[in-house]
């Protein structure tokens, strides 16, 4: 498997989409990564539709409502048009609202909807304007290696001195890496650190093969997930993200230059397999732990997998299969995938809020588990981007329901991700994210 630092920076732009490939998560180095981050390739996932209506617009009391992409949308007798053609199957709307790059509206029985790239148009959501409350600490976090030089008390001094509450790091059910994270939570159980420990388990036998099917899939993840737990839950871990960017591997993404905004985008056959996988690792992580928090990540703007999943459908659009449904969203967004709060759709369409969409979607807390500029950016520019999207990452932390933004990666053993090396701070990287850390608290 080739390792982050070796394949990250193989991205480009294509034909006004994203060339993406499954990252390799805060496991050992040696899982599968992606990412680069050119101002080329950024460009053209961001801005390139029609100035719309202000962020926000409602209607009533607004008589119209323009998308990013000109579409004019209208309410009349109840039924929703955009430029004169019913906009799927609505009708008793009471209220037609324009927010975070997505139309809304509420019917006259109090519920919501978001147009969505589905058959019927619409998604059952609730109002994307709530604010949630924020527990605090955790917020500020790290990604890191189960195969560490740093010992356990070195990394907690190491996390404490950047201003850092949370840590992520990886494993599988081999007990030389579970072994490993064990360590690490018992020493970070007692210095207060918040663990977020991602389950690598695959869609892959022991020969390399796909699994044969759904429940196949299921008891191999159940088994790793229970397992897992079973060592950690003793100190003090309650959360874990199962599997590392499942969506973007070669058997469930079609086409790696699709940003995933779309159902369609993703192989029906081999879905089965990649939910069966999700499912179990949750399942065997509740069967020891009840009351455990898990979470599933995602990567670009894969909302179509994430829809999908989460509401039991296949790729093709069949409905009724089983659900996956996780208590933590968690997401992948580096620098070339766009602004999470503004990210381009296939084809280079107008963006969305992402963290708003799911927020109103799912209903549950939303964590940014890997972010970063790419490995070819110079320290000053890698510097001037952390201090830029932790200022917009806390800034929207309260309005958007995000409980952590874990940068990658602590040390990546050069200076291509890592923020130290062998100890020693990587500046003014460093620099800039202690001095964030410092002056916002967590609160």
């Amino acid at each position: 498997m080739v390792k982050r630092r070796q394949f990250l920076g193989c991205l480009t732009a294509l034909g006004g989409s994203v060339l993406l490939s499954a990252c390799g998560g805060g496991g050992s180095e040696d899982g599968s990564g992606s990412t680069s981050s050119s101002s080329a390739a950024k460009a053209t996932t961001t801005a390139r539709a029609a100035t719309g209506s202000t962020n926000g617009t409602a209607m009533p009391p607004a008589s119209s409502i323009t998308d990013k992409a000109g579409g004019v949308w209208t309410l009349s007798n109840g039924v929703i048009y955009r430029n004169g053609a019913v906009v799927g199957n609505n009708y008793n709307v009471s209220l037609v609202l324009w927010y975070g790059g997505r139309m809304y509206h509420c019917n006259k029985s109090g519920y919501f909807y978001v147009n969505a790239e589905v058959a019927n148009g619409w998604l059952p959501c609730t109002d994307p304007r709530i604010a949630v409350a924020q527990t605090p600490g955790g917020f500020y976090g790290m990604n890191g290696h189960y195969d560490y030089t740093y010992t356990p008390a070195q990394l907690v001094t190491i996390l404490k001195a950047m201003g850092c509450t949370s840590y992520r790091v990886g494993c599988t059910s081999d007990p030389t890496q579970i072994n490993a994270v064990a360590k690490l939570a018992q020493t970070f159980q007692s210095a207060g650190i918040k663990l977020l420990v991602l389950i690598q388990q695959g869609l892959y036998d022991s020969t390399g093969k796909l699994f044969s099917g759904e429940s196949t899939a299921y008891s191999a993840a159940y088994s790793a997930g229970s397992t897992i737990a079973r060592a950690l839950s003793p100190y003090g871990v309650t959360m874990y993200e199962c599997g590392n960017e499942l969506t973007r591997d070669g058997a469930i993404i079609l086409d790696s230059t699709n940003a995933g905004t779309k159902a369609l985008d993703f192989n029906n056959a081999n879905w089965p397999v990649m939910r069966g996988a999700m499912r179990g690792m949750i399942d065997g992580v509740k069967s020891v732990q009840s009351s455990a928090k898990c979470g599933i990540n995602f990567c670009v703007n894969d909302v179509g997998a994430s829809d999908a999943l989460w509401d039991g459908m296949q790729p093709d659009g069949s409905g009724g299969h089983p659900t996956v449904r996780w208590d933590i969203t968690t997401w992948h967004n580096y620098e070339v995938y766009g602004d999470i709060f503004n990210i381009g759709t296939d084809g280079g369409g107008a963006g969305i809020d992402l963290p708003i969409y799911c927020k109103a979607r799912y209903g549950v807390p939303f964590m940014i588990t890997e972010w970063n500029t790419g490995p070819e950016q110079a320290e000053a520019y890698r510097a001037n981007y952390i201090s830029a999207k932790l200022t917009e990452f806390y800034q929207q932390r309260k309005t958007h329901n995000i409980q952590s933004v874990m940068y990658y990666v602590l040390d990546s053993g050069n200076d291509t991700f890592g923020i130290m090396m062998n100890g020693t701070p990587i500046n003014p990287s460093y620099s800039a994210f202690t001095s964030f850390t410092a002056s916002n608290p967590d609160n």
